[in-house]
């Protein structure tokens, strides 16, 4: 699924997610600079979605976490879309071993939902909660650290190769859907 870049002094190609194998711009020593460079350009939003765009696996991968919701929201409750801001409270471990918790600090945890910015199984289920919910994710190493694990860093502990994460994680905010924000600041 990354996103390739191959250079030489002859050529220039592009490769992308595997939904667009038909996008495949190319050019040679013959093109100008400037068209290079605007061809170039064009690909950037390709690649930085490229992360974003369905796969194969992904309805896979959803179904392989569990979910348990311990709360849920109101009806009509706004959800998140992919690249939105999204505030979000939680707390992750692995076996007794807490890895983080957000619910102890006065800030909730902000993210862009689809960035990557979280591990693999939160960031497949994020889209599916609505402000207000509250759900326990059980995450599968393969979609949370994997095989590597996670070496000890400051103040966080070291996670184990094949770690299944629990992530307890309520959705809190949405900046740009609130409608007391909206009505107090305008839509932006």
């Amino acid at each position: 699924d990354a996103a390739a870049l191959v250079t030489s002094s002859t050529t220039v190609a592009l490769s992308f997610h595997p939904a667009l194998t038909s996008f495949r711009p190319q050019t040679s020593l013959s093109s100008s600079r400037r068209t290079f460079l605007q061809t170039s350009l064009k690909t950037l939003p390709v690649l930085a979605l490229s992360p974003l765009l369905p796969s194969p696996s992904l309805a896979a991968d959803v179904d392989r976490v569990k979910v348990t919701k311990t709360k849920t929201a109101p009806a009509g409750s706004p959800a998140p879309s992919i690249g939105e801001l999204a505030a979000i409270r939680f707390k992750a471990n692995f076996g007794e071993t807490v890895i983080d918790n957000i619910y102890d600090t006065p800030e909730p945890f902000y993210t862009r939902v689809g960035s990557g910015g979280l591990i693999r199984g939160v960031e497949l289920i994020l889209p599916q909660m609505c402000i207000g919910d509250r759900w326990v994710l059980t995450i599968p190493s393969d979609l949370a650290f994997g095989d590597k694990g996670r070496p000890a860093s400051a103040g966080k502990p070291r996670i184990p190769a094949g770690a299944e994460i629990v992530f307890d994680v309520e959705m809190v905010g949405l900046p740009g859907k609130e409608p007391e924000l909206i009505d107090l600041i305008g839509d932006v």
